[in-house]
Order: structure tokens, then sequence, then C-alpha cells
């Protein structure tokens, strides 16, 4: 089979990457992709927004499956459009993307389903957020604009005048372009986060293991949100226990509610949940592999990555057997340009992939990256995901961090402590 996947980012070359394994895939295209994706699959330069074109390159090569990698061709409809040419294709569609596309109806969907998750407001304009934020007795806030918004959309407010900034910055400055048409404010739940990602065809749901991301910019969770600085899994914070919870609380009556209110959902679902005191709480959903969490979970994974979206699109999921997976931890480290997730610079020269690619138990997962005049160069803010296995949590993040030692740019950083949370359970 040939495979087309759809992105540019370390998500679709992790995709891409797992996928070339499968005993089935003859060829694995990735539209448009990236460095790393050029020495993995077959690198297609069409936009991953240039739905016509992608449909073209499908019906002329003989794909025989499209998965979709980032979030703004699903909310753009491009399964909705690859369906009505019968072509085959792994995803929500454009109406039950809207799970990401729109935290008012994500929160809509998991006040009618009893899912629970922190009591919000939603808002059009920024003088009635204002209002209601002068009004409320009970801060930190959480405020996040309605739309995408790359990661980036969601300020965690531990003030009133944090709060009512960072409505201006959404409603007023637009700083997220029409993503800030309205805005939610909900309460600021205390634990911490952890990623459960599901495959569903709507009728079976086959839960991922746990993972944690770090969405903050540097260490000790200070900073700015990001796309993502890293993330691990398992995650020690959720236990079996807590998953089961997940799986019954929140992942089947939400897949239930999208079904009722006839916008079903197939393809990934992405809970991020707060862990509690009181039990896990949906912070968001998203609906599609995370990324970063997509690179460690598929360094992990021992089954067949095409052959399970293939049974997802053709509802045959019951049919699997169960998914088999490396027993030892998996740990990614993003490397990422000087500035982001402000502005940055692109074209600096990348040294030392070679000598990463050497270590055991390490893969680079290039995200940010492109060739110039040979060479592999940044393109991004975030440019790569060094990603490693070990015996523990912490033996993972000790050869993650083996890989980024042997890499160098100009401008090179990342956070120094990703999967430290996880180490008090190793203890």
């Amino acid at each position: 089979m040939k495979v087309l996947v759809v992105g540019s980012g370390g998500r679709e070359h992790a995709l891409a990457w797992k996928i070339a394994q499968s005993r089935r895939a003859d060829r694995v295209y990735v539209a448009p992709g990236n460095a790393g994706t050029a020495a993995d699959a077959e690198n297609v330069d069409i936009s991953d927004s240039d739905i016509p074109r992608l449909i073209q390159f499908a019906k002329r090569n003989g794909v025989g499956l499209t998965v979709v990698g980032p979030e703004a061709p699903l909310a753009g409809g491009i399964v909705n459009a690859f369906n009505d040419e019968k072509l085959r294709i792994f995803g929500p569609t454009q109406e039950a993307a809207q799970l990401e596309g729109s935290k008012v109806f994500c929160k809509q969907v998991l006040r009618n389903a009893d899912v629970p998750t922190a009591e919000y407001r939603a808002f059009h304009d920024a003088a009635s957020a204002i209002t209601y934020l002068n009004e409320r007795d009970n801060i930190p806030v959480v405020v996040k604009a309605d739309g995408l918004a790359a990661g980036k959309g969601v300020f965690v407010c531990a003030s009133r005048e944090q709060a009512i900034d960072a409505v201006k910055q959404i409603a007023v400055d637009r700083a997220f372009g029409d993503a800030g048409n309205e805005l939610v404010i909900e309460e600021r739940l205390e634990g911490q986060e952890a990623s459960v990602l599901a495959i569903t065809d709507g009728r079976t749901i086959v839960t991922l293991p746990p993972a944690q991301d770090h969405k903050p910019a540097y260490d000790g969770d200070q900073g700015p949100n990001t796309g993502g600085m890293g993330a691990y899994t398992p995650t020690p914070l959720v236990t079996e226990e807590i998953l089961r919870m997940i799986e019954g609380q929140v992942l089947v009556p939400t897949i239930h509610q999208m079904k009722r209110s006839r916008r079903p959902f197939r393809g990934m679902l992405y809970a991020g949940l707060m862990i509690t005191a009181q039990g896990p709480r949906v912070l968001e959903y998203n609906v599609r592999f995370g990324d970063p969490e997509c690179q460690p979970l598929l360094m992990r994974l021992q089954s067949d990555l095409l052959d399970l979206l293939d049974a997802t699109v053709d509802s045959r999921l019951d049919e699997l057997d169960a998914l088999a997976w490396d027993p030892r931890p998996a740990v990614c480290v993003v490397m990422a340009s000087d500035g982001y997730p402000g502005s940055y610079e692109r074209g600096f020269p990348i040294r030392g992939l070679d000598d990463a690619a050497k270590l055991p138990d390490v893969k680079v997962f290039h995200a940010g990256t492109a060739i110039s005049d040979g060479k592999t160069v940044t393109a991004g803010g975030r440019v790569l995901g060094i990603t490693a296995l070990g015996n523990s949590i912490s033996a993972a993040k000790l050869q993650a961090y083996r890989g980024v030692k042997c890499i160098r740019w100009n401008g090179a950083w990342c956070r120094k402590d990703i999967s430290d949370k996880a180490l008090e359970y190793e203890r």
C-alpha cells in the first residue's frame, strides 16, 4: 500500500518513520515534510493546506491511505474532501474536528456529556469578558482563544491584571487572528497535567499509554506556553485505576455525545487532562496525534501502525489484537530556535545529527528543518525532538540528553527537566 502523511513537523516524521516499518507499506510520501522525512520517506512539495492538490496527488499515485498530522487541515475539512472523492483517509471530519477547532464547542460537548471539566464562561467581546473578570471573586483563571492558535492561545493567569491582559491580547490586539473571535474564561484547576490518546472508529476505543507533555517554555514550567517542549511515556501520574476512570468517564461519553450530536468521531482523540485531588478533569481535546507525545509513543509501539490506522478507517478496530508495547519508557526532548515561542531566525546549519543517530535507542525526529545547499538547516521554532528509550524514565532521559549534547546550531536551546516530574515515583 502507498501511504501519504500530511504535515511537516516532528509528529509527521514519527508517523512516516513508523508506517514505513510496516510490511504492507510499499511507499510512504510526506507532504510537505522536512529534512528528516526526506531521509525516512519521500517528500512531496505540496502544502498541507492545499487540499485540492493533495487529492490530485493521492489519485495520480494510487495512494491507499492518507494520514493527517496537523489540526489545521482537519479543521479545514480535508477528511470531508477526501471522502467525497472516495479516497481513504485517517482523521475526523470537519464537523467532528470542532472538538479542537473551537474551545466553546468542546466545552458544550463536555457539559452535555457530563464529562468532568473546569467551570467556564464564553465571551464574544473583550468588554464583557473584562467586566466578568472585574466582578469575579475567584482568581486565578485560565483564558483561552476559542480557535486554533498552534498551542499558544492559552493563558494561565495568577492575577486579575494578567487575565485582563490576556483578554486584550486575544480579543483586542488579535494576537491569534480569527481564533480570538470568541474566548473562554475558566477556573484554574490544581494538579498535574497528563495526555491520554485514544484511537477510535466511532464504536471501539483503543487507549494508548498515558503521556505527559511540557507546555511552558522553561524549566520548572516557567515562561510562556509553547506547542510542547518535550514529553515522556508512560507517566506514573496516571495509574491503571485512573486510566480506567478516564476511559469510562471521559472518552466513552464523549464519543457517545458526538454520535448523538450527529458528528460521529473517527480518528485520534487526545484528551488533555488535569489530574486533580478530585480525579481527572478535561482541559481540552485535540483531534490528532499529540506533538511531541506522538514521538515517544511511537518509539515504544511494537504493533504495526499501518494496520491500526487502516482498521480505524474501515471500522474494524474490534478485530485487532491488543497493541504490543516496548516495556521501556521513552522520553522526547525538543530542541528549539532562539526566540521561540516568539520570533526566531531560520537557516542555521545543524551539526551533529549523525553523531546523535549512532547512539543506541535514540531517534532524532525532525520538526522545523529543511535542506539547503545539501545541508540540514533550521526552518522552524521547534526544530528537533530527540527521543530515547531506557530501562527506567531516568535512564531514558539520560539517553535523550546524550543525543541533545551531540547536536548544535546557532541559538539552539531546550528545557533540561523533561520527565523530572516522574522521578519522584522512581525513588
